[in-house]
């Protein structure tokens, strides 16, 4: 009756608590006195190992430290068991340096107020022959064909089929003409870039090297030649150099996960450990999906972890010490989370040197492999943290992050913002406007005098562009440009390529970038373009000047009347009547000499089905009755300003069962016509008497 649950049940209980990140039920469940006699299903290592990842994770890193160097010695600590403690600790630099949710776990996309526009959000560099996607956004054409094997959704904004297997890719004309015009330089260092990379591929590292040298002569402030080149000189063995332009990718863009990977791996491969697992985990905070780095941070506390030989650490570094905020990584960690006594005595304990490490045999290092002298160390270490466990037993789970976060002096990266604003990056082009009180600038401005406007123009209106798409070959047009020229012929108007899919499709995004081009460099130019597009869309919500007539079949207030559209004039016609909201148009029947007859209803759009070829089915109905009072045209159709008929009394198109007899009396269109024209009830009903009298009298002959 006084015996203890078995581990194996504790180890259950502790896992579903842990699970449910109820971290201190599942630290307790796991410290829990074991039953002696109870079988060892589970190794006590295990349970140890459990409770290590619960104290880390509710905050309480000085005792899952000790717990952690406990199993080590116990030779059953292995790399990838310190993946919680690795996650635990780059989710608390994350939320201390208040990261952006976006960059964890999605490479570490910057924000767009810090975002240079002609950079590629995927490799993070310069755009280099830009390929702008059905959904709008642009990348670097080698990023999208490096990454179409494996996603076929945008980047961005995720949107399926972006990135399709078998779409070729087209570089954006215009943007790349751009680019080649405002920065040259970027655009041959990009050039040398990739022709750099393809020798490296091919293992000519002399010649992949002088690639980057000549590119970075040329672009001396893009951090992704830095990098590139890093990885060059690891390859060679000359770490110095590597190390070195691993730290200038880092000051030009201190917010790069790479960049921060390439700093940790050539920090460990001149030795310095503790600053390696630094960068590994302020990559980690700002990817958390980048797993090199979890496993070189896994990796690195492993050795930080593992036993060494008693006579030799009083010759250790205080690898504490090496938390302080600024260059270092361990410094007040302990000191900031238990009293003075215990900080003494866990600097004791997690005294480790890598290098001195490798000198011992394996046979010399401590072992405990007995389970009742590591039952023993677990007591004395119970019996020494008694007060610093009351003190944390009030911490909830809710608030484990932020103990993290708050407790822990790990990677302070103020030496970042200082970075930032100390760092020189050289700016050949600048726009007016761009440049701050004491002349600095960043990222890749364009001056004022090289923007011609004449250079966003649209091929097919000769306008600036407004509301620019990029279809799959390449060009950019204006949205209603596009689609005007697609209702004539489903091809691209310069180079005469297929574009039914697009068509097909009909959805057509804006790019992105040339929205923000324009809009940054041409602002002025943009109001006036939008003020004029506005003054047309008006002109075209008018329902008494110039309103759009379908030329066709007689129609009646409050009577269905489904279309099919095939002519381009009316796909035009139709459309328009769809972007300015009204949904409304007139119809009218022919007239040999005006085009039109003079009488017609106004009908209103209830929904429009499209077909893949252009064509669609128009579902209409009926509303108001009107008068022509001028005949004219607008880009291929008829057109009119009208004034409306109502009845002089009751309702204004009178009841509707009215204009249901005439819609099904055998008459000729010419003969409906007058019925239109009466104002008066009592009028269109003698009408009608007339018209059932002579059928009746026909009939009975």
């Amino acid at each position: 009756m006084g015996s203890h649950p078995p581990r194996q049940l504790l180890l259950q209980f502790a896992a579903g608590a842990f699970q449910a990140q109820n971290l201190e039920r599942a630290a307790e469940l796991c410290g829990s006195p074991l039953q002696v006699d109870a079988p060892s299903l589970v190794p006590e290592w295990q349970v140890l190992l459990k409770r290590a990842d619960a104290l880390a994770c509710g905050g309480r890193l000085h005792e899952a430290f000790q717990l952690y160097q406990l199993v080590s010695r116990h030779q059953q600590l292995r790399a990838e068991q310190l993946e919680k403690l690795v996650e635990c600790l780059a989710q608390g630099i994350r939320l201390r340096e208040r990261l952006p949710a976006c960059w964890s776990g999605g490479g570490s996309l910057l924000q767009p107020r810090d975002w240079d526009i002609f950079s590629c959000r995927k490799c993070q560099g310069f755009l280099f022959e830009p390929v702008s996607l059905p959904c709008g956004h642009t990348f670097c054409k080698k990023c999208l064909e490096r990454d179409r094997a494996s996603e076929s959704h945008c980047a961005l904004c995720k949107e399926e089929g972006s990135l399709a297997a078998g779409q070729h890719l087209r570089v954006n004309v215009i943007l790349s003409n751009l680019l080649a015009k405002w920065f040259p330089g970027q655009v041959k260092a990009s050039q040398l870039r990739h022709e750099g990379n393809l020798l490296y591929k091919e293992k000519k590292l002399q010649a992949a090297l002088q690639k980057y040298n000549e590119a970075v002569s040329l672009a001396p402030n893009d951090h992704l030649l830095y990098s590139n080149r890093s990885q060059i000189n690891s390859t060679l063995k000359s770490y110095e150099d590597a190390l070195h332009d691993a730290e200038t990718a880092c000051r030009l863009q201190p917010y790069w996960s790479k960049g921060h990977l390439r700093k940790g791996q050539a920090l460990a491969n001149v030795g310095k450990i503790e600053e390696s697992l630094r960068e590994f985990l302020f990559c980690l905070a700002l990817d958390f999906g980048n797993r090199t780095a979890k496993s070189e941070a896994q990796k690195l506390l492993l050795s930080l972890f593992s036993p060494i030989p008693g006579n030799a650490q009083e010759h250790l570094p205080d690898i504490l010490q090496l938390l302080s905020p600024h260059s270092r990584l361990k410094g007040n960690l302990l000191n900031s989370v238990g009293s003075a006594d215990t900080s003494h005595n866990l600097q004791r304990l997690l005294k480790v040197n890598v290098e001195q490490k490798k000198s011992f045999p394996a046979q010399e290092e401590q072992k405990m492999s007995d389970t009742g002298s590591l039952r023993k160390s677990i007591q004395m270490i119970e019996s020494k943290k008694g007060c610093s466990e009351d003190e944390n037993k009030h911490a909830s789970a809710p608030e484990s992050a932020l103990l993290i976060s708050e407790k822990c002096s790990l990677l302070k990266r103020k030496h970042c913002s200082e970075e930032m604003r100390s760092a020189e990056v050289p700016c050949k082009l600048m726009k007016k406007g761009a440049i701050d009180a004491k002349g600095s600038s960043a990222g890749h401005c364009v001056p004022f005098e090289f923007v011609d406007p004449s250079d966003l123009d649209c091929s097919l209106c000769m306008r600036l562009f407004y509301e620019p798409v990029t279809t799959p070959c390449g060009h950019t047009f204006c949205l209603k440009c596009l689609e005007r020229c697609l209702d004539h012929n489903a091809k691209c108007p310069l180079c005469k390529e297929g574009l039914s899919e697009c068509l097909a499709l009909r959805k057509y995004c804006k790019t992105v970038l040339m929205e923000e081009l324009i809009a940054k460099y041409l602002p002025e130019e943009l109001t006036e373009r939008r003020k004029i597009y506005e003054e047309e869309i008006a002109e075209l919500s008018n329902l008494n000047k110039n309103v759009p007539i379908f030329v066709c079949t007689m129609a009646y207030p409050t009577v269905p009347c489904p279309l099919h559209i095939f002519e381009p004039c009316y796909r035009l016609m139709i459309r328009r009547c769809m972007e300015t909201g009204t949904k409304q148009f007139g119809m009218c029947i022919g007239d040999p000499v005006k085009g039109f007859a003079d009488y017609g209803c106004i009908l209103e759009i209830r929904n429009v089905e499209f077909f893949a070829d252009g064509r669609s089915v128009v579902d209409s109905i009926g509303k108001r009755r009107f008068k022509v009072i001028e005949h004219s045209q607008r880009d291929g159709y008829n057109t009119a300003d009208i004034e409306y008929i109502e009845d002089q009394k009751a309702s204004p198109n009178g009841p509707a069962w009215c204009w249901w007899v005439l819609a099904v009396l055998p008459l000729e269109s010419r003969a409906q016509l007058p019925f239109l024209a009466m104002k008066s009830m009592k009028d269109r009903l003698n009408g009608i008497r007339r018209v059932l009298t002579f059928m009746s009298r026909t009939r009975s002959r």
